[in-house]
């Protein structure tokens, strides 16, 4: 069991350091939500995993599932609604001539 424990957190590990570096990396605010929406939601659902299979089965292996499930559902709620909310108030996407879209339809005109 502390195999299995240690493999799931090695692996939450590795998906919070992906994580970090696309939002190191991206070029704008929903590239960057992104990457770490989806990376930090698998990370902390294989590192809770994790420490309920180095917990065992018992009451605090059961907290700790009940947490991951928490966690599962609300991660990417809370990651669609901070991008909505960028949407709404007009943060511009990055583009890949490097200008932001709003920049262009100045430029149109």
């Amino acid at each position: 069991m502390e195999i299995v424990a240690i493999l799931l957190l090695c692996a939450g590990t590795f998906f919070y350091l992906t994580g970090t570096v696309g939002l190191l990396r991206f070029p704008d605010f929903y590239s960057r939500m992104h990457a770490t929406g989806k990376s930090d939601t698998l990370g902390t659902l294989l590192s809770l995993l994790g420490l309920a299979f180095y917990a065992g089965f018992s009451f605090t292996g059961v907290k700790i599932l009940f947490i991951a499930v928490f966690i599962f559902l609300t991660s990417p709620t809370a990651t669609h609604a901070l991008l909505r909310a960028a949407f709404d108030s007009k943060v511009p996407p990055w583009t890949k001539d490097g200008r932001s879209l709003r920049d262009k339809e100045v430029r149109r005109k």
